[in-house]
């Protein structure tokens, strides 16, 4: 179109003096009227109104207009309206351009009527010549998916989604807790009325569970949204409940029997739960659910994996049977391992990191030594598979990596021998340990369990080939002949007479053997052969026994209790030392020239690197020599045919153990050269596993890896915690010690033990012990289940996340986190509900009696910039008085003091719900507390504060103080606004399209707002939000269709490089493809144009602000004569 075809109307509105009370309209439409290509101009009293619309088509068809432009108010909102006005009047809507003069123009120059006046001409001559270039633009259509999705079961997602469902739409409510109900199900009374919370909301909690139409998808977190409006794609991560949910009949016997307890969320931590729980008898759905965090770190830290947090959970509740069960899951050496596992679960503890780790150890030693004491070890036999009873095992070696290989494959049902060549099974656990560590008795019945159950132990019976094990009719054979031979340290004089190495030594003493010693004597070494022989031989009669070790003390591998015991027994420890060479006098031991060493950088095993000192020889008077620096595999303990790897070990696969020889496989010392008694048992259990897999015929790899998930934030109410460190083991007096073999750590007492087990933090929450399972009748507890996504795709989307509480115990404000008397208003809540923890009585936490006087302190949290919370949180002054008027009502004597900036009661009832409490007796004072102190002896408080009427100060001494906290953003909001790509506030809250006219509209289309997602509200505007975006939603999906405005990016593919820098700017990801694919999708893009202002070809431009449309208009600016406006 020439510009001799273009004809401009201009109507500048008035709206009333909102705008003409700054700006000259008559000049300014004058103005207009002057400008090139404008046909008609004219100021109107009111543009918007129907008169003023009517004049606009009148003036359009009398004078013949093709393009319009208005001076009025926001386009935001009056846009719409007179598109759809020049639409009428038979023109494109998409020929016209808003100029906004109210907020741009007199309400920012309200002051200089001259200036507003020129700015308003300026901002009509940029308009006029940009609406000379627009195109007539046609809205597309897409079709709407006919189903909604409310995100956020509280008040304003059940009313929202309850809505939708009675009008027929399909809704899928997505809650991320385990129930719907939202902060109202936890309230006991709500204001003004104070009407039971519960009783108004049960019965609709029900419709909803009850809904046909509503898809209920509790314990779920939206993963990912895609998709536009009316076709919208979301991933629902529905988390596992570990329950079958239409099994389970909420009965409650599961949480009967759970051994765990932690603290109740849903009690604002003023009581305990189960790790197996429903949150409150009205939960909907009434499922239970089990709290799974992850694995606990001992768990994951113990080679072996034995379920420490399950056993410790037990044995907290005197289930001592259970206890040591739940342990022989794992292991039958739970007294064996309780004296002589080098604890590495302990090391991960976390309760180590508030005051010390608890005594893991210790505990599954009670376990075992309590069943000992209390009619012996006795397990049931297991009768072998009958599809298992031709598939012989053979385990040859009877240490603990053999014996453990047996025990799980005998519980898998196959038929087991284990073959050990000496009079007695045990491995090194037998002939490597002194008896005052591991007494003889402990051991036998403990291997006596493997026999109890079936398995086959054949002693002195030694094994020279695989082929005789295979013509006996064993299938699979597992190696585990260990490492009996010590390292030489290969220094001259090593062969004298009085040098012997620690396992040999060792071996002599544990057979009964006379073994002859000096009486001085060096040990060489610094792991736990190292100190079993230094004392050993102090037992043996050695008047002084020194450690020599390379390295120092924090390196040293060996159990730091029994370094430490070896100290109380008079022995001395050399450090950062080294022999270079046994002195010799007669062929026997005379002293040990030895080296100083200092410590270097890290060698393989992450430990420093020793390195000698030069010129720093020294001799050391000694006639024994024990050396104890690590162990070797001899060549016997490899059976013929097996293949060995360069270490002189048995090389086998790193996953499966499997040999060069099908169906054999290796494991413990023969494998890694020496290692712990806890490592041994891991590999015979990985060996076990994939003995199983062979003779099944599954493969040996894939799908074989327990998976234990850490917990990636271990959670500790430090505001609760106590420091209680673990109990001092009993031992053996030291005048017994020196003298005999008897067993020196004498073990815990069961309050002892009880005791050291309530310290346990539950870190997993659920242990994983499995007592629900074995109690539940409908068979509804599976704790394989695992988190499965849901794929919806719906129309329109809801958010209504709701809200969170402010905690206060992050700047212990008030004293809350340190003083016990000092809780919030959510916690009364509880408090005073009938089926709180303390059955409606307002009890304090310290003594759980009835407080005489109790103070409210107002705005915590709130109206404070030092929290960058400065807004009102709108229900707390409400909240304080309904709270007040309870505690009145059910205990008139108790006295109520309100400390408030001022009270703001707003809304039908509020101000008389104040004026009752005043008339209860609850004393409001204009005032906010400087601070709260604890009286120590009775845990009462004492507030100071200021009386703001009267100046006076005060010094007031209450028994409970309850503070009124801040509401914030639920703190899912954030996460799901990024991912939906909604504005939030600066306090994290939704924002709305429009506060006034779109509260429920985000800036999506088809996403709508509800309830306190938008901000602090009580429940009936909650309500009214919900319902609010409900019938928004339900426009929107009733027609079938929507209409999709122009106006959004086009490519010129023939410019575009494939930088990608569209794609990776744009907001909404409605940039697709590459190359000639690549295009914008109409129905994502909201015409932001950041892609076009990034693309540096200038491949993109924008349908309705083409470059060819914003060029005129911003020539026009810089061309405007006379002073520049800003």
């Amino acid at each position: 179109m020439s510009d001799s075809d273009v004809r401009i109307g201009v109507f500048v509105c008035h709206c009333g003096l909102n705008i003409a009370g700054t700006v000259d309209c008559p000049r300014v439409a004058e103005y207009a009227g002057g400008l090139d290509g404008v046909a008609h101009s004219e100021d109107l009293m009111f543009a918007c109104s129907d008169d003023g619309q009517e004049t606009i088509k009148k003036r359009i068809r009398e004078m013949g207009l093709n393009r319009v432009v208005v001076a009025s108010c926001t386009p935001r909102t009056h846009e719409p309206v007179f598109r759809a006005c020049i639409e009428e009047a038979g023109l494109n809507r998409y020929l016209y351009d808003q100029v906004n003069i109210r907020e741009h123009v007199s309400w920012v120059h309200m002051e200089d009527h001259e200036l507003a006046t020129l700015k308003a001409e300026m901002l009509i001559r940029m308009a006029v010549e940009r609406v000379k270039y627009l195109e007539p633009l046609e809205r597309k259509a897409v079709d709407v998916i006919q189903s909604a999705a409310v995100i956020g079961g509280g008040v304003a997602g059940i009313s929202a989604a309850l809505d939708l469902a009675n009008a027929g739409f399909e809704t899928h409510l997505i809650e991320s807790r385990p129930t719907i109900g939202g902060q109202m199900a936890l309230l006991d009374k709500v204001f003004p009325q104070n009407d039971c919370a519960i009783c108004i909301l049960g019965p609709i909690m029900s419709k909803v569970g009850q809904h046909p139409k509503i898809n209920l998808l509790t314990y779920s977190e939206v993963d990912d949204v895609q998709g536009y409006v009316g076709n919208f794609h979301l991933k629902v991560r529905k988390k596992s409940r570990f329950i079958y949910e239409d099994k389970c009949n909420g009965c409650g016997e599961c949480e009967a029997v759970c051994p765990v307890s932690v603290s109740n969320t849903y009690e604002f931590g003023l009581a305990t739960r189960k790790a197996i729980y429903r949150p409150f008898p009205q939960a909907v759905p009434n499922k239970y659910t089990i709290d799974k965090r992850g694995t606990a770190p001992c768990r994951i830290a113990c080679p072996a994996h034995v379920n420490v947090q399950a056993f410790v959970a037990l044995l907290r509740e005197k289930k001592f049977d259970e206890a040591l069960e739940v342990y022989r899951r794992t292991s039958p050496f739970a007294g064996t391992l309780g004296r002589v596992c080098t604890n590495p679960c302990q090391t991960e503890c976390e309760r180590g990191k508030y005051d010390e780790a608890l005594s893991i150890r210790n505990l599954h030693r009670f376990l075992a030594d309590y069943e000992r004491e209390h009619g012996g070890v006795n397990v049931d036999p297991i009768t072998p598979d009958k599809k298992k009873a031709k598939m012989k095992v053979a385990i040859v070696g009877g240490g603990p990596s053999g014996l453990a290989c047996a025990y799980d494959l005998a519980r898998e049902g196959y038929p087991v021998t284990v073959f050990e060549a000496r009079k007695e099974a045990g491995g090194l656990l037998r002939w490597g340990i002194p008896e005052y560590r591991l007494p003889r008795d402990v051991l036998r019945d403990e291997i006596g369990i493997l026999k109890q159950m079936g398995v086959t132990i054949l002693t002195r019976t030694k094994v020279e080939s695989i082929d005789e094990l295979k013509e006996q009719g064993f299938k699979a054979v597992f190696v585990a002949t260990g490492a009996p031979k010590s390292r030489m340290m290969r220094v001259k004089g090593e062969k004298a007479k009085g040098v012997y190495h620690a396992l040999s030594f060792l071996d002599r003493v544990n057979s009964g053997k006379t073994v002859a010693i000096g009486q001085k004597v060096a040990v060489i070494g610094g792991g736990n052969a190292a100190i079993d022989a230094a004392r050993t031989a102090r037992r043996l009669g050695a008047k002084k026994v020194t450690i020599v070790y390379r390295r120092s003390r924090e390196e040293m591998p060996a159990i730091a209790s029994e370094v430490e015991a070896a100290e109380q027994e008079g022995i001395k420890i050399k450090f950062l030392s080294t022999p270079v060479e046994i002195l010799t006098a007669d062929k026997a031991v005379s002293g040990m020239k030895c080296i100083k060493m200092r410590l270097g950088t890290p060698d393989e095993s992450g430990r420093r690197r020793p390195v000698p000192i030069p010129d720093s020889e020294f001799k050391m008077s000694v006639d024994t020599v024990i050396v104890a620096i690590g162990q070797e595999v001899t060549q016997d303990a490899l059976l013929t045919g097996l293949e060995p790897s360069m270490w002189g070990t048995l090389e086998v696969d790193p996953v499966t153990l499997a040999t060069n020889m099908k169906g054999v496989f290796g494991g413990g010392d023969v494998v890694s050269g020496g290692g712990t008694a806890i490592e041994a048992v891991a590999t015979g259990k990985e060996a076990a596993k994939s003995i199983d897999r062979y003779l099944r015929k599954v493969d040996l790899v894939e799908g074989r890896e327990e998976i234990l998930i850490p917990i990636e934030n271990i959670e500790v109410d430090e505001t609760t915690f106590q420091m209680h460190y673990a109990p001092v083991v009993r031992a053996l007096s030291m005048s017994k010690r020196k003298s005999t073999f008897e067993e020196v750590e004498l073990g815990l007492k069961e309050k002892e033990a009880v005791a050291e087990a309530e310290r346990c933090l539950s870190c997993a929450i659920c242990c994983e012990c499995e007592k629900c399972v074995e109690v539940c009748k409908p068979e509804a507890i599976d704790h394989s289940l695992r988190d499965e996504i849901i794929e919806l795709d719906v129309g329109a989307v809801i958010v209504a996340t709701g809200l969170s509480a402010y905690d206060p115990s992050g700047t212990r404000e008030f004293g809350y986190g340190t003083f016990d008397n000092v809780i919030t208003n959510a916690q009364l809540e509880r408090l005073t509900n009938a089926a709180g923890p303390t059955q409606g009585k307002p009890k304090r936490p310290s003594d759980h009696e009835v407080p005489k006087h109790v103070s409210f302190v107002q705005c915590v949290g709130s109206r404070d910039r030092r929290v960058d919370q400065d807004y009102c949180c709108y229900i707390g002054c409400a909240n304080s008085l309904k709270q007040a008027v309870q505690i009145k009502e059910k205990f008139p004597e108790i006295e109520v003091t309100i400390y408030a900036m001022d009270i703001r009661a707003h809304g039908p009832g509020y101000e008389e719900l104040y004026n009752r409490a005043r008339e209860m007796g609850v004393v409001v004072i204009r005032s906010r507390p400087s601070e709260v102190e604890e009286v120590p002896e009775t845990k009462s408080l004492i507030v100071y504060a200021e009386d703001l009427y009267t100046g006076e100060r005060l010094e007031t001494t209450t028994d409970l103080v309850v503070l009124a906290t801040a509401l914030m953003p639920n703190t899912e909001t954030a996460e799901l606004a990024q991912k939906m790509k909604l504005s939030t506030s600066k306090h994290g809250f939704l924002m709305e399209a429009h506060p006034k006219l779109r509260p429920v509209d985000s800036f999506q289309d088809g996403v709508f707002l509800a309830g306190a997602a938008l901000g602090p509200m009580d429940i009936p505007k909650a309500v009214a939000y919900g319902k609010a975006a409900a019938a928004g939603a339900e426009a929107l999906m009733a027609p079938g269709k929507f209409f999709v405005e122009p106006i959004y990016a086009e490519i010129d593919t023939e410019l575009c490089i494939n930088c990608d820098l569209c794609s990776d700017v744009c907001p909404y990801g409605a940039i697709t493809g590459r190359g000639e694919e690549r295009r914008v999708m109409f129905e994502l893009c909201q015409g932001c144009g950041t892609c076009a202002a990034g693309c540096p070809e200038h491949a993109i431009d924008m349908r309705h602000f083409r470059r060819q449309q914003l060029m005129p208009e911003i020539i026009a600016a810089a061309r405007t004569g006379g002073e520049m406006v800003q």
